[in-house]
């Protein structure tokens, strides 16, 4: 069936392949896709209430760098996140050794898996790889299924095929009426105009001559127009219907980044405000909290039921930080507020966390986290400040009597005369 995909009502058949032709509908996956490949997973295991964040280990590899020989971690989580947009679910493959510790996550093509519902109730997947002569039957807890939009227990609804089918067929058929117009190279709105009447048989050997010389990309700006016997051309402007062709090739832009949950400025449509606030961070942010975190909750969610037992306290998590990386303001600024200070308030992070998040070694006395109720009061000062007032008149005193010596006795005043008896 998808083979010859879905029909939308502009006629065109609309398929995951097809779709990813349309740039809207690439850029799109490619910026959802790109941000979970690029974001680490940590193991924790929980201590009470507190989450501890553990060494990396074997897990670790093959959740960050290499889940099996032919892939790595970034071409994985893409290949899921490619999967569930286009397809609705994406599967990996949990293989385990004989100690059931897990040997490899291999990524299995969405065609290559069929869910099938048993008479019990219970879900068991078919996979059929022809290429590794592989044709076989897995229970759940063998295979990391990931779920995208409205799971009903076996499969999850495709935004293809749903939100974005009409907005994507009509985007082909534009593009496809587009590529149509400039390959004519001729512009279609061009009229021929003659001064005498011309017969049906000239009026179609002179369209056949004009199309022959002067369309196609080929013909375009290269063989100048020369037209004799009062013949004369004339270029219509462009018309209604494409000015008006214009106008939806950009409504479908913003059609399709709504369906796939993406803000039209990070896929290049800036035409329109935005309110998710200016600068790296303020973007990153939205994006995660609108964007990926449904995505990223149903891939911890499936790795945790899957990987761990109930029992260990165990988990996994993105590191959904890591998206401010390359914002060196706001990184300070986190760390500013991590540690706390005056203005700040409570610190949550010590010097030594922060320094180990960058890779950095610990320092002395790096462990403490900042109290303002710890913070030592104002000394009192005023004795000090009084010893410095006298410091300073005793100077004012020798500087007025060194200048007394350099300039003499002031003028005495003059003295009244005594009276007489």
């Amino acid at each position: 069936m998808e083979a010859f995909g879905v029909p939308a009502a502009s006629g065109a058949s609309v398929t995951p392949l097809s779709a990813m032709r349309v740039a809207a509908v690439f850029a799109c996956v490619q910026k959802i896709a790109g941000a979970i490949a690029t974001l680490p997973i940590h193991v924790y295991r929980t201590n009470g209430d507190i989450k501890e964040r553990l060494p990396r280990d074997d897990l670790w590899f093959k959740l960050n760098e290499q889940p099996s020989a032919q892939y790595t971690a970034a071409s994985h989580w893409e290949g899921v996140s490619v999967a569930q947009l286009l397809r609705g679910d994406g599967y990996t493959w949990i293989r385990r050794g004989m100690n059931n510790s897990i040997r490899e996550l291999m990524p299995l093509p969405w065609g290559s898996v069929q869910p099938q519902r048993q008479s019990d109730g219970s879900v068991r997947y078919y996979v059929s790889l022809p290429d590794y002569g592989i044709n076989t039957w897995l229970m759940p807890d063998e295979l990391l299924h990931f779920p995208g939009f409205g799971f009903d227990g076996l499969k999850s609804m495709s935004v293809i095929a749903y939100a974005a089918r009409a907005a994507v067929g009509n985007a082909l058929a534009m593009d496809e009426y587009s590529g149509k117009f400039f390959a004519n190279g001729a512009h279609p709105s061009m009229v021929l105009t003659a001064a005498g009447k011309m017969s049906q048989d000239q009026i179609d050997r002179l369209q056949a001559a004009f199309v022959n010389k002067y369309a196609g990309m080929d013909n375009a700006h290269r063989i100048p127009l020369v037209l004799t016997e009062g013949l004369q051309a004339k270029e219509i402007s462009l018309s209604a219907e494409d000015a008006q062709l214009l106008e939806a090739r950009k409504f479908q832009v913003i059609d399709i980044a709504r369906a796939f949950g993406v803000p039209p400025h990070m896929i290049g449509e800036t035409s329109a405000s935005t309110s998710w606030g200016s600068g790296i961070e303020s973007m990153s942010r939205g994006f995660v909290t609108y964007t990926l975190q449904p995505h990223l909750v149903r891939i911890e969610q499936e790795l945790n039921r899957k990987l761990f037992p109930r029992d260990t306290g165990k988990f996994v998590q993105f590191d959904r930080d890591a998206l401010i990386e390359g914002d060196s303001k706001a990184q300070a600024e986190y760390n500013r507020a991590a540690l706390g200070g005056p203005g700040t308030g409570q610190g949550w992070m010590s010097v030594n966390e922060i320094r180990k998040g960058k890779g950095l070694p610990p320092v002395d006395d790096g462990e403490k986290l900042f109290d303002p109720r710890e913070v030592q009061a104002a000394p009192d000062t005023s004795k000090q400040d009084a010893a410095v007032e006298n410091l300073a008149a005793g100077l004012r005193e020798i500087k007025a009597a060194s200048e007394y010596r350099a300039d003499g006795p002031p003028p005495a005043k003059p003295r009244g005369h005594a009276g007489r008896r």
